[in-house]
């Protein structure tokens, strides 16, 4: 416990005193929730509005895409936090590391937590923009979904390291992860609704893990009940999954086994790797 604490401590510090990283790091975010809650916005509500014009007055595009930006931000700041791995392997920290007492599991596991609790942290600092973004949402789903946010982050963070651990260069990290993030990102329901896609596309979006924690995400942070059906539709707030309607309960369990899994993988990968 005291090497992965070790671990921890060092990433945490390093992230905190780059306020370089520290502010670029919400950019991002906020470009996409400018174009996709502001552009696009007026768009969705306006098109909400008049094919359902009772059930989408109350609606707000904004409301619905702002779980997403937070669960794009998780999955940015958990897989690039990796790229550290690369960086140790290059100036020789990490020969130090692994000639120390500190086991190669502690080690795979302290940049994991750290990696996650980065992730998570920013996305909690996103939700010191909702009270000027005029969306509403209430407190008890703010706290109830910071716990299935850092879930999500270890499985990311884990996902990261299993690449990172194979990979020497950090522009050849950089490439494949840009590669892999942004079909994750715009093929999960984060950015626009995913109901009615082709065939062969609805298969990629069911394979990707990241639809499930951006439909938990979703299905915590906005009172879905209290939409009407049509909206719900509408904004594919009703994933299905061989015919049967996910709960956040099977989605939080496949997310959990996804997780369990990715750790035991990027553990594996890692002292392979670094043997």
């Amino acid at each position: 416990m005291e090497g992965i604490f070790a671990i921890w401590i060092r990433d945490m510090t390093r992230f905190f005193r780059d306020r370089a990283r520290l502010i670029g790091s919400f950019s991002m975010p906020i470009l996409f929730l400018l174009i996709f809650g502001g552009g696009m916005g007026g768009t969705m509500e306006s098109l909400i509005g008049s094919s359902m014009p009772d059930a989408g007055e109350d609606f707000q595009y904004l409301q619905f895409v702002f779980p997403g930006i937070v669960s794009m931000t998780l999955l940015m700041t958990s897989i690039f936090s990796s790229l550290s791995i690369i960086e140790d392997k290059n100036f020789g920290y990490m020969k130090e590391i692994l000639v120390s007492p500190i086991s190669r599991v502690s080690i795979a596991v302290g940049k994991v937590l750290s990696a996650s609790t980065i992730a998570t942290f920013q996305g909690i600092m996103l939700f010191l923009l909702i009270p000027f973004l005029g969306i509403n949402y209430s407190l008890t789903s703010l706290l109830l979904v910071i716990p299935f946010m850092f879930l999500l982050a270890c499985a990311l963070s884990s996902f990261g390291l299993l690449i990172a651990s194979f990979l020497r260069s950090t522009q050849g990290f950089q490439l494949i992860v840009q590669i892999l993030v942004m079909p994750m990102i715009f093929l999960s329901g984060a950015l626009f609704p995913i109901n009615n896609m082709p065939g062969w596309m609805d298969v990629v979006v069911k394979l990707n893990p990241v639809t499930y924690g951006v439909d938990v995400m979703k299905k915590i942070m906005i009172d879905v009940e209290s939409l009407s059906p049509m909206i719900r539709d509408a904004m594919g707030l009703n994933l299905q999954l061989f015919g049967t309607t996910l709960t956040v309960a099977m989605e939080i369990a496949f997310i959990f086994t996804f997780t369990v899994i990715l750790i035991l993988f990027a553990t594996l990968s890692f002292r392979r790797a670094n043997a």
